[in-house]
């Protein structure tokens, strides 16, 4: 089946009244960290690199992912005229790096890498079916509905993979538990604080509590009880457990109660 292009946006059906401030720049950030998807491409070929199947899939997700940069970015510039992408992308990439020497994966090993990159569709998918939900503006909406589709699209992907390799290597339950943990405990790591600064204030002092706080201020508000069952589901997947039922109706109110209060104490902070 032929993927979607910028070609297949309405661009033309673009609102600027309906352009939500906060929500341009989130978008703007996540441009920066969809772009970024050629350095992990290059990433994961060296730490696949004799399993030419996974590679071709790697460079295929690869592909994806630099067009969601390029369709967020083309939308934040029809948005904010002032914004440019190429620009603001370069600030990224020059300053946020990864480790694209690496001969081994940084998880210890080719099914933890998986599950890891399963954590991350997890939370890709997530927001942008949240981002969809939440934007009135057409356009942005139409590109969030063709990217949620391709990011749990790529869950599917990454989790085949792993379960081939799963029967190589045998990761255990709790070495799958304590990568998911860790991932999840990476969500607010320099990467997208960094990406937010590069997207909306790349002439100031990068301050990692500030721009991680400013971006987490104007993400967190979109995500309603449904997201959070949803990712759940799919992160109880990926740490080799069962995702629906009791533990997840759980970790499901826990997480909630959690965002609704960083939420609240992000509000009051200003």
């Amino acid at each position: 089946m032929r993927h979607w292009t910028l070609d297949d946006i309405n661009w033309d059906r673009f609102d600027p009244a309906k352009v939500d401030p906060d929500l341009l720049c989130a978008v703007k950030a996540a441009a920066m960290v969809e772009g970024n998807g050629g350095d992990y491409g290059i990433y994961l070929a060296r730490v696949f690199h004799d399993d030419p199947l996974f590679r071709q899939a790697a460079q295929d997700w690869s592909k994806e992912e630099i067009q969601h940069g390029e369709a967020l970015g083309r939308w934040a510039m029809l948005a904010d005229p002032s914004f440019s992408y190429a620009a603001s992308f370069k600030c990224f990439t020059d300053g946020y790096k990864i480790p694209l020497e690496a001969e081994r994966s940084v998880r210890g090993s080719r099914a933890g890498e998986l599950v890891a990159r399963c954590i991350v569709e997890t939370g890709t998918s997530t927001y942008y079916t949240a981002l969809m939900e939440a934007t009135e503006e057409p356009v942005l909406k139409e590109i969030c509905r063709h990217i949620a589709a391709d990011e749990f699209r790529h869950y599917k992907l990454f989790y085949s993979h792993l379960k081939r390799y799963l029967e190589q290597e045998h990761l255990g339950l709790w070495g799958r538990i304590r990568i998911v943990l860790t991932r999840l405990g990476e969500s607010e790591d320099d990467e997208l604080a960094y990406a937010y600064y590069a997207a909306n204030h790349p002439g100031e002092r990068y301050q990692r509590k500030r721009f991680s706080r400013a971006y987490a201020r104007r993400v967190y508000p979109v995500y309603r009880r449904g997201h959070v069952e949803r990712a759940i589901a799919m992160v109880l997947k990926a740490a080799g457990l069962h995702p629906t039922g009791r533990l997840n109706r759980l970790i499901s109110k826990i997480a909630f109660w959690f965002l609704r209060s960083r939420v609240r104490r992000l509000g009051a902070a200003g």
